[in-house]
């Protein structure tokens, strides 16, 4: 079992031809999964790791029946390439693209719920089943298949975590970096919800980081919804307030939004709270035991 893509998955690439998408798709592709198919307006009749090239979305759903895309363009043109996949009915969008202005995503995220679709990101590393297939930048030869589910803001601290579960002998079901942006199309929530109902995810590591309030409502929601073992990171528990950490969400606001505040609303909801990434495994291991 697996979370939101696995080796059935039909995976058009937007922005194909770029130097990310292009690099990006022969990853994709050699890790084993489906690419089916790309988008570069003017692109039409080239090829990427195999996959053809179309100057449309709607001529590469005719084509070749997606049904992911990833959107590999510059952020001024990434808010069309979002409604362009999901007005072709694309039921799951991966926005990789950073540096979207808030004012541009909010009109978005009310598109892609009105439309019934589901959107990752944007400024997110996309996720990885493994064994199964990668969608996103995320390196795959770190990771291995077990029965741990991992969700995080932050993709670097996915990178280390997930390492040191591989290297410990604790595989993983699937990983999923939401983006630590302030308006994202699938929350901590959502992905929760979907490792609670994997038959195949045992246990499940959260990774979270200050500013906005998403790692408390995921304490409550955890709370009252999960039964399964949870053990969480919060990252920047030495920032200072008002400043920027990374992320454009990463910022303690008014008193608010503080490693602190996170990290006691998760212990309050029976999270296994550890104070390092390199602590993860060792928690976990004493989770499922």
């Amino acid at each position: 079992m697996s979370i939101l893509v696995d080796r059935e998955s039909r995976v058009l690439v937007q922005g194909i031809t770029g130097r990310e998408g292009s690099f990006h798709t022969e990853q994709m592709a050699e890790y084993g999964t489906n690419v089916v198919s790309g988008v570069t307006p003017g692109g039409k009749g080239k090829r990427v790791a195999g996959a053809p090239v179309f100057d449309t979305v709607a001529d590469a759903v005719a084509e070749t029946a997606p049904n992911v895309a990833i959107i590999f363009v510059p952020a001024r043109f990434a808010p069309d390439a979002i409604y362009e996949a999901v007005d072709n009915g694309l039921p799951f969008v991966v926005c990789i693209t950073e540096g979207i202005p808030v004012a541009d995503m909010v009109p978005v995220y009310a598109h892609v719920r009105n439309a019934g679709s589901r959107l990752l990101g944007p400024n997110c590393p996309g996720l990885i089943t493994p064994g199964e297939a990668k969608v996103g930048i995320m390196p795959g030869f770190i990771h291995t298949p077990g029965p741990v589910g991992v969700v995080s803001r932050s993709g670097t601290l996915t990178y280390e975590v997930v390492d040191a579960l591989s290297r410990a002998g604790i595989g993983q079901s699937s990983a999923v970096g939401i983006g630590g942006d302030p308006v994202i199309g699938t929350s901590f929530i959502d992905v929760l919800g979907l490792f609670e109902a994997d038959p195949a995810t045992e246990a499940i590591v959260m990774i979270g980081e200050i500013g906005g309030a998403d790692e408390e409502q995921a304490a409550l929601f955890i709370q009252e919804h999960v039964t399964k073992p949870v053990v969480g990171f919060i990252a920047g528990q030495t920032a200072p307030p008002g400043k920027r950490m990374g992320h454009a969400g990463a910022i303690i606001s008014g008193g608010s939004g503080t490693a602190a505040e996170k990290m006691a609303a998760l212990d309050a909801a029976g999270v296994r709270v550890v104070d390092r990434p390199s602590a993860v495994p060792a928690a976990i291991q004493a989770a499922l035991s």
